[in-house]
């Protein structure tokens, strides 16, 4: 999170009996936020794979402060499995295999 900028909006701070657990974040006051749930009564392993990317769209080249503050929080930039996302942006794993791309296009 401290590596795009995000804050913790919500979490669940007790365990309930057939309940899932809940952290929302995102940017402060945005109109957008992520929902990451975790299922302790029947945990999942995660199974990412090198084409399951999340993808932020900037506009503009990203900032080497912000990959910097991404792999001081533990990513690892890494070479795109798909070259496009090498030519328009950064790819950043985290240590559990999740794939960011810092994309320098816009989406529109």
């Amino acid at each position: 999170m401290d590596g795009l900028g995000l804050a913790v909006l919500w979490r669940t701070t007790e365990r309930l009996p057939g309940k899932h657990d809940l952290l929302m974040v995102g940017p402060r006051g945005a109109a957008w936020h992520f929902e990451l749930t975790h299922d302790p009564e029947r945990p999942l392993e995660p199974t990412p794979t090198v084409d399951d990317l999340f993808v932020v769209y900037l506009g503009k080249p990203a900032d080497e402060s912000q990959i910097d503050r991404l792999v001081a929080a533990g990513g690892t930039r890494v070479p795109a499995h798909n070259p496009y996302w090498d030519e328009h942006g950064v790819t950043i794993a985290d240590p559990h295999g999740h794939r960011l791309v810092l994309c320098s296009r816009t989406w529109a």
